[in-house]
This record gives structure tokens, C-alpha cells and sequence, in this order.
């Protein structure tokens, strides 16, 4: 009897997830597959119904010596390496302020609300309009940031941030760092508000300081939100696009994996190469999200 019971609720849990299911099919799943076979053709954007079929040579090939393909080209391992600088410096910035941040907004204080909305603003901006403000933000003569930086350090700081190789993902990160951190804070605060206030209490009176309160209660309870949080700003970051094109036009200096297969399909019009740097891209998010997932699952078993 439990069983049928079981078997009839898991029935009715799929009809009622099917069109969403099949939305979602047809929104990426179609495009995903398409990507796929396109990756081993030699297609151009100009005339893709006119294709080869070339098997593996997008992504790696040999002939007379000379090897091609996205996987041995050097512009797509710094694309890799921006990606990958870039996804740990920002998420692990947007980490410890957004902690910081949601244990200030879960203290209670005159103007709370106002602090809490003010703090979301610039999460609610869109990402272009925000890249846009930083370029003027970061004009090498004009911005407000080296004007900052002369006032405090009392000399004339002429930096390009956008045009100077060393400083241009630095100034990505910084734009980035600004508009996420509000997400971050957020999916904390969630956590933060379903923790019993007596457990702190019983805490206090045990003797505990902050910190060990922090250590002992808050790190361990939040640590699922904390890591949800983690997974999509991790997925979303080594995805990033539109911030880097707009901020600094796509430059090799901050080239992401993203902009490295758009360079292939648009300047290019290589939808063979492009699809193979697509799939690519698929490949590391997904397989970055497994990890987490699994990290996630493993930290559950040893709770049990």
C-alpha cells in the first residue's frame, strides 16, 4: 500500500514537472545538441546549411606536421587562464564580502530596510549599463577612481585601467565584485535567518567568543546555502561574456571562454571552431558543477 502510494505521488510529480521538462528541452536542449553536431563540421556562420562533416579536427588535428584545432591554440589556453584567474579572485572576494555584508544586514538597527534595499541596488542594475559606468569610472583621465586614488595617496595617478594588460582584469574583477556581491550577501542573509537564536544564547553562556560562535554555529549551518551560492556563482563566472566585451571589448589581456568561441562564430564566421570552443565551455561549467554537487553530497554523508 505505502509503495503504490509512493509510485502514485512520483506519477503525479512528473506530470506536473513535464512542461516545464519540455520547455527547457526545447529552449536548450535542441541548441545544445545542434551545437554539438555543428562542432564537427566545418560550417560558416554565412552558409551553415552547407557543411563537412570533419570529425575531431575542430578540436584537435594533425596534418604535414602542423597541428589545429581549439585545443592547441594559445589564445584559447589564456582564455582558459583568464577564465579560471578570474572565477577564483571575484567568487572568493564576493564570498568573504558577501559574508560580511549578511551578518551585518541579520543585525537589527535603525534603518535596517534601508540598508538591506541600498545593498541590492547593485545587484538590480543590468550588467551592461554597470560595465558601462565602470569604463567611465576606470578613464584613465577623467575617472573617478584615479581621482580617488589622488586624493587619498596625494599624487597624480594616471592609470588605463581598461587599456593596461595588467590592470584591465583587475578592473573586471572590481566591476564584477561590485554588482555580485549583493547576490552572495543575499543567499546568506536566507541562511543566516533560519538559524535559532537559543543556539547562540546556550553559546554565550557556555563562554564562547564570536568567532568560536561564527566557527562552532554559523559556518556549519549555513554551509549548504554557502555552497549553492558557490555553484552558481562559480557557473556564472566562468560563463561571463557581456562584462569583459563591453568593459574592454574583448582584449586578449581578459579574453574569457565565452568570448573566445564568440570571436570564432562572429569575427570569424567559423561555426566549426566556435561550436567546439561552445561545447568546450559546456564541458568545464558542467563538470565544475558535478564537483561541487559531489563535494556537497560527500559533506551530507559524513553529517549522517
Amino acid at each position: 500500500m505505502a509503495r503504490s502510494y509512493q509510485q502514485r505521488r512520483r506519477r503525479i510529480v512528473w506530470i506536473l514537472v513535464a512542461p516545464a521538462l519540455l520547455l527547457l528541452a526545447l529552449a536548450a536542449g535542441w541548441p545544445l545538441v545542434r551545437t554539438f553536431f555543428f562542432s564537427f563540421t566545418n560550417a560558416m556562420l554565412d552558409n551553415p546549411s552547407e557543411y563537412q562533416m570533419v570529425g575531431l579536427a575542430n578540436y584537435y588535428a594533425t596534418h604535414d606536421g602542423d597541428s589545429s584545432g581549439v585545443l592547441v591554440d594559445p589564445l584559447w589556453w589564456q582564455a582558459v587562464g583568464n577564465t579560471l584567474w578570474f572565477t577564483v579572485v571575484s567568487v572568493g572576494i564576493e564570498l568573504v564580502f558577501g559574508m560580511l555584508l549578511a551578518l551585518l544586514m541579520n543585525q537589527k538597527f535603525r534603518g535596517q530596510g534601508l540598508v538591506r534595499t541600498a545593498i541590492l541596488v547593485p545587484w538590480a542594475i543590468p550588467t551592461i549599463v554597470s560595465a558601462k559606468m565602470w569604463g567611465w569610472m576606470f578613464h584613465d583621465q577623467y575617472g573617478v577612481v584615479n581621482d580617488l586614488l589622488e586624493k587619498i595617496f596625494g599624487y597624480q595617478a594616471h592609470l588605463a585601467w581598461i587599456a593596461e594588460p595588467s590592470l584591465s582584469m583587475w578592473a573586471v574583477v572590481i566591476a564584477d565584485v561590485w554588482k555580485t556581491t549583493p547576490f552572495m550577501a543575499l543567499m546568506l542573509l536566507a541562511a543566516l535567518q533560519l538559524i535559532p537564536n537559543d543556539l547562540y544564547e546556550a553559546a554565550r553562556v557556555d563562554g564562547a567568543s564570536a568567532w568560536q560562535r561564527f566557527k562552532r554555529i554559523t559556518l556549519p549551518l549555513i554551509m549548504p546555502a554557502m555552497i549553492v551560492a558557490l555553484i552558481f556563482r562559480v557557473m556564472d563566472a566562468m560563463r561571463i561574456f557581456d562584462l569583459i566585451f563591453v568593459l574592454t571589448s574583448n582584449s586578449e589581456a581578459t579574453m574569457s571562454i565565452s568570448g573566445y568561441a564568440r570571436e570564432q562564430i562572429i569575427s570569424y564566421q567559423d561555426m566549426g571552431m566556435g561550436s567546439a570552443a561552445s561545447v568546450l565551455v559546456f564541458m568545464m561549467v558542467a563538470g565544475i558543477a558535478a564537483c561541487f554537487i559531489r563535494v556537497s553530497r560527500l559533506n551530507e554523508k559524513e553529517k549522517r
